[in-house]
């Protein structure tokens, strides 16, 4: 299904670059839609749980230090870019690409 959406995606952006501004707001406006009725058929399977329920699951992991830095994954494939996240406030910072939530272990 996914393969289908970006084959889908890719043969409309090709057409969104070789046609007029008009046409290429009304196809990109059918790509939006395209998009939203694949996620609404995915949030109706309440069997499965979303990715942030998913993600929220995982405890916030304690670093030593101020900073962090979060790549998703180890395999580089499946990570995100590298971003460093400051851990000066109380509550967990969060990873904008992942989700992933990180706190300072302080040792007292």
């Amino acid at each position: 299904m996914a393969s289908i959406l970006l084959k889908l995606l890719a043969r409309r952006s090709s057409t969104l670059l070789d046609s007029s501004s008009t046409t290429a707001t009304r196809n990109l406006s059918l790509v939006s839609s395209q998009i939203s009725q694949h996620t609404a058929k995915w949030m109706q399977d309440t069997t499965k749980k979303s990715p942030m329920e998913l993600i929220n699951e995982i405890p916030p992991i304690k670093v030593e230090g101020r900073i962090a830095a979060c790549e998703g994954d180890t395999n580089p494939a499946l990570g995100h870019p590298i971003e460093f996240i400051c851990l000066d406030l109380k509550e967990p910072a969060v990873c904008k690409y992942c989700g992933l939530r990180y706190v300072q272990d302080h040792h007292h």
